[in-house]
């Protein structure tokens, strides 16, 4: 006699007559959702903490330099090393940059300087990546012209001024010179670095991926050179700042009172703390333009993957 077994129909109607119950499934759900949000409040909550942290490690060493630096200052004050109205201590020094930026002239000396500055550097970007480019592209423009734009580099910016004043007298056109000449060999050095670096691999793959001319450089070569040519912008800004206050303290354009014009007129009434205001006033620029490019440069790392966040 044959032996009958349960057909699979009848073992899943089996299956699905006992079905959990729903209330079970409702508070798994309630409970999901709980510990998402609590989830969600602590790790808000260590973000927030570990953002604090970082902001407190990068703060307090520049705090603390600043003041052993001011402690360094009044020590020397206090040991009357030179009279106070020669070397003004950071008292005085403070009170009177707190009296400064309230007027409105010294906001319209540094409004001049920075469009003199942004408007030379940005010459020098123009130009020193055009001939960085080129230098790269052709080898015999790179065996020519090669070794002299690092000699353009090296040398002392103030070298340029009499010729500059011979060539445009004293005007605008003077300062401008002086400060594109001195930064562009950076930025162009800064290209030129970058593209030598990139890799042959990515080379090859842009060959067979058609890449050619322009459409090469566009998306290939700048895109890989841009963290050496970061480098070369932010040291081109460096050349071309000290550059700038080197050509306002030398040419004195009439009727322009900028940051070096008002500092050699405090230099010629002997006032001491309205100089060191002045030198006070052109190292904070020039460190908020430096954050500005670490900001810049730490963004480029990170989405090459170059951090450990």
């Amino acid at each position: 006699m044959p032996i009958k077994y349960p057909s699979a129909r009848a073992g899943l109607e089996g299956l699905t007559e006992d079905p959990a119950p729903p209330i079970v499934e409702r508070d798994t759900a309630a409970a999901d959702r709980i510990t998402g949000l609590d989830a969600l409040e602590l790790g808000g909550r260590t973000e927030k903490g570990a953002l604090g942290r970082r902001i407190w490690r990068s703060a307090w060493p520049k705090m603390l330099a600043i003041a052993i630096v001011v402690l360094a200052w009044q020590s020397v004050v206090w040991a009357q090393w030179k009279p106070g109205y020669v070397l003004a201590g950071p008292a005085t020094v403070f009170g009177e940059i707190g009296t400064l930026i309230t007027t409105g002239d010294f906001w319209e000396g540094v409004r001049l300087t920075m469009i003199r500055a942004v408007t030379g550097f940005g010459l020098a970007v123009l130009i020193g990546t055009v001939i960085g480019a080129a230098v790269s592209r052709f080898a015999p423009l790179r065996a020519a012209i090669g070794s002299l734009i690092t000699g353009l580099q090296t040398m002392p910016s103030i070298m340029w001024f009499p010729l500059a004043i011979l060539l445009f007298q004293i005007s605008e056109s003077a300062i401008m010179f002086v400060v594109v000449i001195g930064a562009a060999p950076s930025v162009a050095n800064g290209l030129i670095s970058g593209i030598d670096y990139v890799p042959r691999t990515w080379l090859r793959v842009g060959q067979v991926l058609g890449m050619k001319g322009f459409a090469k450089y566009r998306y290939l070569i700048l895109p890989a050179s841009l963290p050496s040519f970061i480098s070369g912008l932010k040291q081109g800004w460096a050349f071309s700042w000290r550059s700038l206050m080197a050509g306002e303290l030398l040419v004195i354009v009439p009727g322009a009172l900028s940051i070096g014009v008002r500092m050699q007129q405090a230099r010629d009434l002997s006032e001491s703390s309205l100089v060191i205001s002045f030198i006070i006033v052109v190292l904070v620029i020039g460190i908020l333009i430096d954050v500005l490019f670490n900001a810049a440069d730490n963004a480029l790392r990170k989405r090459w993957g170059l951090t450990g966040s």
